[in-house]
């Protein structure tokens, strides 16, 4: 019977299968519980690590990013008032001329998965875009949430916006990354005006190439439909090739 669970745990990281020593789980299941629920309360209070997205984002040709705060002036703040990272600490002012897209990588609730992820998988996109897209300046958020894109790409007069956040950590992942795309993006818009490419981290996760192949054709989608979220699905015909 052992050997069953064995060839089944090697095929996911959820937890089965578990010993038990009488009625409880046993000592070594428990710690490692502990210890995967120690990652993902750590990887939620980690800081972004802003100059090495930096040199990352220089590395694949896209320069200089904006630094966008949110309003919440901290990490207790920013976990205990979602409502502030949803907007930016000071109004900001629009600049320069309309462009196709705008890229946001936004610490969000694990700032391990935008370090690991955000980078690569904008280096896996950016060939798949069509010929002539015109790109914003790259932005990094801190303490962000994904409506915080909202205020961006509105500022930066983009016609859509991907987000690239650090999803909430659990006890499979502490490293998953999301990339959330909107159409016209404005202040005020709901959750359903958005698509979203979620549980981003290779290898138990989404790898940065098929996740930029989806995101690549969401984009497409979007500009022909000239709509996100439930409006256009990764699974319509508007996104085949």
């Amino acid at each position: 019977m052992s050997d069953f669970w064995e060839q089944l745990r090697a095929t996911t990281p959820a937890r089965i299968g578990l010993a038990r020593r009488g009625n409880a789980v046993s000592t070594s299941d428990v710690l490692r519980l502990g210890a995967a629920h120690a990652i993902a309360r750590d990887a939620v209070h980690l800081p972004l690590d802003v100059a090495a997205l930096r040199a990352g984002l220089y590395g694949i040709g896209l320069g200089e990013p904006i630094m966008v705060p949110s309003a919440a002036p901290d990490r207790a703040t920013y976990l205990s008032r979602p409502d502030l990272g949803r907007r930016p600490a000071e109004p900001l002012q629009r600049v320069g001329r309309p462009v196709d897209l705008a890229v946001v990588l936004a610490d969000g609730l694990s700032a391990e998965a935008v370090h690991r992820h955000a980078v690569p998988l904008v280096g896996k996109l950016l060939p798949l875009l069509d010929a002539g897209t015109t790109l914003a300046a790259p932005v990094i958020a801190t303490q962000a949430r994904v409506a915080l894109g909202d205020h961006v790409g509105e500022a930066l007069a983009a016609r859509m916006v991907v987000v690239l956040v650090g999803e909430r950590p659990g006890l499979s992942s502490h490293d998953s990354l999301g990339a959330y795309l909107t159409w016209a993006p404005r202040p005020g818009l709901p959750d359903s005006a958005r698509n979203c490419v979620s549980n981003i981290h290779p290898p138990h996760g989404l790898d940065h190439a098929t996740a930029a192949r989806t995101l690549a054709a969401l984009i497409g989608g979007a500009r022909r439909l000239r709509a996100t979220g439930v409006q256009l699905k990764d699974s319509d015909d508007e996104l085949a090739s």
